[in-house]
């Protein structure tokens, strides 16, 4: 399985965390489902964004890219995100690249146009456009393809770019120069992979033209069918608008999480179908936290332990009859709450049911105390004591106005007050 990863010049947001939160889940199910799987998820590590990026800053490219890769790996790993067995950086495949080039100038899918810049002639390949089902004549250049009167067709794509003054370059058949963006995946997703792979996923936002041009690319330099099967999650709408820098509504991941628990992220990315659209709004965040808390709920409620997952009970089964049928995680954490009502009932076979299902998923494993009494985003727990501290005093001289006021206090800030046995426990909301 091969997956676009992001281009580092900036933290991640939200939609880099539901293609990443996506791609584990798909990952982890396949391998919960007996596969042996070769996960490559890869970075862009060149490109001109980055470059533009590193001379607003006045710091060198590496410097840059060193510094978000490892926000990007701190994200990740905070909203359960395991690390793929290949992360491969696209300067590392430089070589890999121009021999893939050099392929296709052989079959006369490259040529090097008046600009210095090598391009593929989208109209000599027979297939062009058959993922995305759109004519050559109804196909746009995409938004990285820049202008260049001296290319055959405007729909034709850059393979090699060349040099310009202060800019990262290599030496190249065709001069001094850099790979363009398409040709990436292509190199490094057969190297890694060979020359025909399973699955290719990534945000729907790839299918054109970033995919068109790998299908085109890899299959025009090989001569076999490239991927069996492409997988595209759906867009992250921010309260009903698709997200974009350039409308301003997208939120960086670790600002989110300033507010949030990251499982709750994580749980609320796996609530939709990975290809539905997904609409973020702060109301959907805090229903999500308020589902997973109820699971945590059921299995603080439950005698510790664990078990093998047994796939034969019906709550597992229709879990895998869910997620079998195009990874259907909004059925299969339904079965979760179902699980959650029976251990409700006092059934320790349940809960024992509900974790391990919940690991197939990323969810569930922490402790459920841990969870429950762990203090929201921006609300210390010596805070909370202070505040308890506080209601008691006012109840011992009966002022049960004050006290009712600290209490609502405390729930306004998502914490929940528990009197019993003339002590004072609290949880999250």
């Amino acid at each position: 399985m091969y997956v676009c990863g992001i281009t580092v010049y900036d933290y991640l947001h939200l939609g880099h965390a539901r293609f990443m939160v996506v791609f584990d889940m798909v990952w982890r199910w396949l391998r919960a489902s007996g596969y042996r799987v070769t996960y490559v998820r890869n970075i862009t590590d060149i490109d001109d964004k980055i470059i533009r990026r590193a001379a607003e800053n006045g710091e060198p490219v590496e410097a840059l890219t060193a510094r978000f890769i490892r926000a990007m790996d701190e994200d990740a790993a905070v909203l359960g995100v395991e690390k793929p067995d290949h992360e491969p950086r696209a300067t590392q495949y430089v070589p890999q690249m121009l021999d893939m080039i050099r392929r296709l100038q052989e079959r006369k899918l490259a040529y090097q146009s008046g600009s210095g810049d090598v391009n593929f002639p989208v109209r000599r390949f027979p297939g062009y456009g058959k993922l995305s089902g759109k004519s050559l004549d109804e196909l746009r250049a995409g938004e990285r393809v820049e202008v260049d009167a001296s290319k055959e067709d405007p729909l034709d794509f850059v393979l090699w770019k060349r040099a310009k003054p202060d800019e990262p370059k290599w030496p190249s058949p065709w001069g001094d120069g850099r790979p363009g963006w398409h040709i990436e995946c292509s190199a490094m997703g057969c190297t890694l992979l060979g020359e025909q792979f399973d699955i290719h996923g990534g945000g729907m936002d790839l299918q054109f033209p970033h995919h068109e041009n790998e299908i085109a690319q890899s299959e025009g330099a090989t001569g076999k069918p490239f991927v069996k099967y492409w997988m595209h999650n759906g867009f992250l709408r921010i309260d009903d608008e698709k997200m974009s820098k350039s409308l301003g509504n997208f939120f960086i991941v670790r600002d989110v999480l300033k507010r949030y628990d990251p499982e709750v992220v994580r749980f609320l990315l796996l609530r939709s179908h990975y290809r539905s659209p997904l609409n973020y709004t702060d109301a959907n965040l805090d229903d999500a936290k308020q589902a997973l808390t109820r699971l945590y709920t059921a299995l603080a409620s439950a005698p510790g332990g664990s078990s093998a997952l047994d796939w034969n009970e019906p709550h597992a089964r229709r879990f895998k009859e869910a997620m079998d049928d195009d990874f259907g995680t909004p059925e299969a954490i339904a079965e979760l709450h179902q699980l959650a009502n029976r251990v409700f009932q006092g059934d320790a076979q349940a809960a024992r049911q509900l974790k391990a299902l919940g690991a197939v998923l990323g969810l569930l494993q922490r402790d459920p105390d841990d969870f429950l009494r762990a203090a929201p985003a921006g609300v210390s727990e010596e805070w909370i004591a202070e505040r308890i501290a506080a209601r008691q005093a006012a109840r011992k001289n009966k002022d049960f106005a004050e006290a009712d006021r600290i209490r609502q206090e405390l729930l306004d800030r998502g914490i929940v007050l528990e009197d019993k046995g003339g002590s004072t426990t609290w949880r999250k909301v």
